[in-house]
């Protein structure tokens, strides 16, 4: 889980303008820096060569070709950036178990309380919530959806682009549009997540990996059951009554 890219969005802050230009044109030209010669992207960035460098070390690297051998290898698919083919099972589990820890905390380091807050208290109020995910993110916001139903809050999920854009139009000020992306960049949630706000909706982005975006999902469940209390209480009892046909 030391991957460049997320490294630098954990830094992004602390950059300086100069830097953040960088930051900037690698995040929007994903696999063009390994053509450029550190010249060829001093020049695109409108930065000095020796700021390209001092942005290498701060994300951790010795220097500029460094930073290229880095990014590359996060273009390239891969199943795991720790696990080998040559890895018993038993050894795999304890790396994805150290991938998943790792993951959590770089979560933590890079979630804004305040806007976790803001969120949380958004959903709250909400008079309806609309979650939108793809791919294996539709799965995630699929269980957002089961959660929120539980504690007696209006929920959908969509996993459909064309149905996420039609729910999106209909939302209005009051409710809730949640995007899940892994990568944040998936241009048909962004899209819906914009119709959402123009018709004055709160606008939620959750991402990075499936289990961080697992545990920002649970806490959003967590406050709101404790913060709607016997509303929220009575609603997850009447969901288990329900239930209860269901199971031997």
């Amino acid at each position: 889980m030391d991957k460049v890219s997320l490294k630098i969005k954990l830094i992004y802050k602390s950059l300086g303008a100069a830097e953040k230009k960088i930051a900037d044109w690698i995040a929007e030209n994903p696999g063009k820096i390994i053509s450029l010669s550190i010249v060829e992207l001093a020049e695109k960035c409108k930065c000095s060569e020796a700021t390209i460098v001092r942005f290498s070390r701060k994300v951790g690297l010795e220097g500029y070709q460094d930073l290229k051998i880095a990014l590359a290898a996060e273009t390239r698919p891969t199943v795991s950036t720790t696990i080998t083919a040559n890895d018993t099972a038993g050894e795999m589990f304890d790396k994805a178990c150290n991938e998943i820890y790792c993951s959590l905390e770089l979560t933590k380091k890079a979630l804004d309380p305040d806007a976790l807050a803001v969120a949380a208290d958004a959903i709250c109020k909400a008079g309806k919530i609309a979650l939108f995910g793809l791919g294996n993110s539709a799965s995630v916001a699929l269980d957002a959806s089961h959660k929120f139903i539980r504690a007696g809050l209006n929920a959908t999920a969509c996993s459909d682009n064309h149905m996420q854009m039609i729910v999106a139009s209909h939302l209005a000020d009051g409710d809730v549009a949640i995007g899940v992306s892994h990568s944040g960049s998936s241009k048909d949630i962004v899209e819906a997540l914009k119709v959402a706000k123009e018709h004055g909706a709160t606008t939620i982005a959750i991402t990075n990996s499936r289990i961080a975006q697992l545990a920002i999902i649970d806490t959003l469940y967590y406050y709101v059951a404790f913060n709607l209390s016997d509303k929220a209480v009575e609603a997850i009892k009447e969901t288990e009554r329900s239930l209860r046909s269901k199971k031997y």
